[in-house]
Protein backbone atom coordinates (compact mmCIF):
# COMPACT_ATOMS: atom_id res chain seq x y z
CA UNK A 1 0.00 0.00 0.00
CA UNK A 2 2.72 2.54 0.94
CA UNK A 3 4.22 1.73 -2.23
CA UNK A 4 1.63 2.95 -3.98
CA UNK A 5 1.06 5.83 -2.56
CA UNK A 6 4.21 7.24 -2.69
CA UNK A 7 3.96 6.17 -6.98
CA UNK A 8 1.24 8.47 -6.98
CA UNK A 9 2.77 11.24 -4.83
CA UNK A 10 5.83 11.40 -7.00
CA UNK A 11 3.94 11.16 -10.34
CA UNK A 12 1.93 14.59 -8.30
CA UNK A 13 5.54 16.18 -7.93
CA UNK A 14 6.91 15.70 -11.14
CA UNK A 15 4.06 16.91 -12.98
CA UNK A 16 4.24 20.00 -10.73
CA UNK A 17 7.71 20.42 -10.62
CA UNK A 18 7.69 22.94 -13.42
CA UNK A 19 5.23 25.53 -11.12
CA UNK A 20 7.42 28.38 -9.59
CA UNK A 21 6.68 28.33 -5.54
CA UNK A 22 5.20 31.73 -5.66
CA UNK A 23 2.57 30.27 -7.48
CA UNK A 24 -1.07 28.73 -5.61
CA UNK A 25 -4.36 27.61 -7.33
CA UNK A 26 -5.25 31.46 -6.52
CA UNK A 27 -3.31 32.25 -9.94
CA UNK A 28 -5.28 29.58 -11.93
CA UNK A 29 -9.21 29.88 -11.12
CA UNK A 30 -11.01 27.18 -12.14
CA UNK A 31 -13.62 27.83 -15.09
CA UNK A 32 -17.17 26.98 -13.99
CA UNK A 33 -19.26 27.71 -16.95
CA UNK A 34 -20.92 24.39 -16.63
CA UNK A 35 -24.97 24.30 -16.93
CA UNK A 36 -27.06 25.26 -13.89
CA UNK A 37 -29.65 23.18 -14.60
CA UNK A 38 -30.70 20.50 -16.93
CA UNK A 39 -34.29 20.52 -17.57
CA UNK A 40 -36.46 23.58 -18.72
CA UNK A 41 -37.09 25.83 -16.08
CA UNK A 42 -40.78 26.34 -16.04
CA UNK A 43 -43.46 25.77 -13.43
CA UNK A 44 -45.03 23.16 -14.96
CA UNK A 45 -42.28 20.93 -16.24
CA UNK A 46 -40.50 21.10 -12.50
CA UNK A 47 -43.30 19.99 -10.90
CA UNK A 48 -43.84 17.07 -13.73
CA UNK A 49 -40.22 16.02 -13.15
CA UNK A 50 -40.21 15.94 -9.17
CA UNK A 51 -43.17 14.59 -9.42
CA UNK A 52 -41.66 11.88 -10.85
CA UNK A 53 -38.48 11.50 -9.44
CA UNK A 54 -40.18 11.86 -5.88
CA UNK A 55 -42.22 8.76 -7.22
CA UNK A 56 -39.30 6.98 -8.27
CA UNK A 57 -37.73 7.05 -4.52
CA UNK A 58 -40.88 5.52 -3.45
CA UNK A 59 -42.83 8.83 -2.17
CA UNK A 60 -46.03 9.26 -2.46
CA UNK A 61 -47.40 12.52 -4.34
CA UNK A 62 -50.30 14.01 -4.41
CA UNK A 63 -51.11 17.12 -6.22
CA UNK A 64 -53.54 19.72 -4.62
CA UNK A 65 -54.42 23.45 -4.76
CA UNK A 66 -54.41 25.46 -1.64
CA UNK A 67 -58.55 25.14 -1.58
CA UNK A 68 -58.12 21.27 -1.38
CA UNK A 69 -54.99 20.94 1.13
CA UNK A 70 -56.77 20.71 4.43
CA UNK A 71 -58.98 17.95 3.01
CA UNK A 72 -56.20 16.22 1.67
CA UNK A 73 -54.01 16.13 4.61
CA UNK A 74 -57.26 15.17 7.07
CA UNK A 75 -58.07 12.19 4.21
CA UNK A 76 -54.31 10.87 4.28
CA UNK A 77 -54.11 10.77 8.17
CA UNK A 78 -57.44 9.27 8.36
CA UNK A 79 -56.14 6.75 5.79
CA UNK A 80 -53.70 5.81 7.55
CA UNK A 81 -55.25 5.77 10.85
CA UNK A 82 -53.17 8.54 12.47
CA UNK A 83 -54.52 9.95 15.36
CA UNK A 84 -51.33 11.87 16.62
CA UNK A 85 -49.48 14.24 14.80
CA UNK A 86 -46.19 16.06 15.45
CA UNK A 87 -46.74 19.66 14.08
CA UNK A 88 -43.60 22.77 14.17
CA UNK A 89 -45.42 25.37 16.39
CA UNK A 90 -46.00 28.06 13.49
CA UNK A 91 -47.48 25.52 11.18
CA UNK A 92 -50.22 27.03 9.49
CA UNK A 93 -53.66 26.90 11.24
CA UNK A 94 -55.81 26.31 8.06
CA UNK A 95 -54.16 22.73 7.34
CA UNK A 96 -55.12 21.98 10.85
CA UNK A 97 -58.97 23.15 10.20
CA UNK A 98 -60.21 19.66 9.35
CA UNK A 99 -58.16 17.38 11.68
CA UNK A 100 -60.84 17.31 14.58
CA UNK A 101 -60.18 14.13 16.50
CA UNK A 102 -55.96 14.16 15.85
CA UNK A 103 -54.18 14.86 18.63
CA UNK A 104 -51.63 17.29 18.28
CA UNK A 105 -47.99 16.93 19.34
CA UNK A 106 -46.24 20.67 18.89
CA UNK A 107 -42.49 20.95 18.28
CA UNK A 108 -40.96 22.94 21.28
CA UNK A 109 -37.55 22.95 23.94
CA UNK A 110 -37.75 19.55 25.50
CA UNK A 111 -39.67 17.04 22.91
CA UNK A 112 -37.69 13.87 22.85
CA UNK A 113 -37.03 11.34 20.53
CA UNK A 114 -39.28 8.89 23.15
CA UNK A 115 -41.97 11.21 22.95
CA UNK A 116 -42.18 11.32 19.18
CA UNK A 117 -41.40 7.39 18.76
CA UNK A 118 -44.90 7.46 20.24
CA UNK A 119 -46.08 9.54 17.42
CA UNK A 120 -48.09 8.24 14.26
CA UNK A 121 -46.88 11.16 11.97
CA UNK A 122 -45.04 14.54 11.43
CA UNK A 123 -46.48 17.00 9.10
CA UNK A 124 -44.47 19.78 7.72
CA UNK A 125 -43.29 22.06 5.26
CA UNK A 126 -40.04 22.57 3.65
CA UNK A 127 -37.40 25.11 2.64
CA UNK A 128 -37.61 23.77 -1.10
CA UNK A 129 -37.21 21.22 -3.32
CA UNK A 130 -35.21 20.06 -6.14
CA UNK A 131 -36.75 19.00 -9.45
CA UNK A 132 -33.53 17.35 -11.04
CA UNK A 133 -33.22 14.82 -8.16
CA UNK A 134 -36.48 14.59 -6.38
CA UNK A 135 -35.30 15.66 -2.92
CA UNK A 136 -37.33 18.02 -0.48
CA UNK A 137 -34.93 20.23 1.41
CA UNK A 138 -35.68 21.19 4.84
CA UNK A 139 -33.60 23.57 7.35
CA UNK A 140 -35.76 24.05 10.10
CA UNK A 141 -37.11 27.06 9.19
CA UNK A 142 -40.58 28.22 8.69
CA UNK A 143 -43.10 25.56 9.17
CA UNK A 144 -40.34 22.92 9.47
CA UNK A 145 -40.01 22.40 13.42
CA UNK A 146 -36.27 21.02 14.44
CA UNK A 147 -34.80 18.24 12.71
CA UNK A 148 -36.03 15.45 15.25
CA UNK A 149 -39.53 15.57 14.04
CA UNK A 150 -39.14 14.64 10.99
CA UNK A 151 -36.17 11.94 11.95
CA UNK A 152 -38.55 9.83 14.57
CA UNK A 153 -42.01 9.33 13.49
CA UNK A 154 -42.68 6.54 10.53
CA UNK A 155 -44.74 8.99 8.53
CA UNK A 156 -43.88 11.85 7.29
CA UNK A 157 -46.32 14.49 5.06
CA UNK A 158 -44.05 17.27 3.95
CA UNK A 159 -46.46 20.03 2.23
CA UNK A 160 -44.28 21.58 -1.27
CA UNK A 161 -45.45 24.89 -2.91
CA UNK A 162 -45.03 25.27 -6.74
CA UNK A 163 -42.91 28.26 -5.78
CA UNK A 164 -40.65 26.14 -3.46
CA UNK A 165 -39.24 24.58 -6.19
CA UNK A 166 -36.10 24.66 -8.05
CA UNK A 167 -34.51 23.10 -10.92
CA UNK A 168 -31.21 21.60 -9.78
CA UNK A 169 -28.84 21.18 -6.42
CA UNK A 170 -26.85 24.52 -8.01
CA UNK A 171 -29.80 26.68 -8.18
CA UNK A 172 -30.95 25.24 -4.45
CA UNK A 173 -27.20 25.97 -2.99
CA UNK A 174 -27.67 29.44 -4.01
CA UNK A 175 -31.00 29.91 -2.19
CA UNK A 176 -30.30 27.75 0.94
CA UNK A 177 -28.80 29.78 3.59
CA UNK A 178 -25.64 28.01 4.61
CA UNK A 179 -25.51 28.07 8.44
CA UNK A 180 -28.83 26.53 9.11
CA UNK A 181 -29.26 22.97 10.07
CA UNK A 182 -29.85 21.17 6.64
CA UNK A 183 -31.46 17.89 5.72
CA UNK A 184 -32.09 16.57 2.59
CA UNK A 185 -34.40 14.33 1.87
CA UNK A 186 -34.92 11.43 -1.16
CA UNK A 187 -37.77 9.38 -0.68
CA UNK A 188 -38.63 7.54 2.39
CA UNK A 189 -35.74 6.71 4.76
CA UNK A 190 -33.57 3.17 3.56
CA UNK A 191 -30.49 1.71 2.94
CA UNK A 192 -29.26 -2.04 1.61
CA UNK A 193 -26.80 -3.97 3.16
CA UNK A 194 -23.94 -5.89 1.28
CA UNK A 195 -26.41 -8.46 -0.22
CA UNK A 196 -28.37 -5.47 -1.13
CA UNK A 197 -31.54 -5.83 0.52
CA UNK A 198 -33.30 -3.12 0.66
CA UNK A 199 -34.10 -2.06 4.51
CA UNK A 200 -37.02 1.09 4.79
CA UNK A 201 -37.24 3.02 7.86
CA UNK A 202 -33.85 2.81 9.69
CA UNK A 203 -32.85 6.61 9.65
CA UNK A 204 -35.99 8.30 9.48
CA UNK A 205 -39.51 7.40 7.99
CA UNK A 206 -40.46 4.66 6.56
CA UNK A 207 -43.31 6.73 4.46
CA UNK A 208 -43.26 9.68 3.00
CA UNK A 209 -46.33 11.65 1.30
CA UNK A 210 -45.61 14.76 -0.34
CA UNK A 211 -48.38 17.13 -1.20
CA UNK A 212 -47.46 19.36 -4.22
CA UNK A 213 -49.61 22.49 -4.04
CA UNK A 214 -50.16 24.28 -7.29
CA UNK A 215 -50.19 27.90 -7.86
CA UNK A 216 -53.65 29.33 -8.07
Amino acid sequence: MSGSRDAVLARIRAALSDIPASESPAHHPVVRDYLPAHTLETTPAMLDLLAANLADYRARVHRVTADQLPDVLAGLLSARGSRTLAVPADLPQEWLEKLRDTELVVDEPGLTAARLDAVDSTLTGCALAIAETGTVVLDAGPTQGSRILTLVPDHHICVIHADQVVASVPRAVRRLERTRPQTWISGPSATSDIELDRVEGVHGPRTLDTVLVMAS
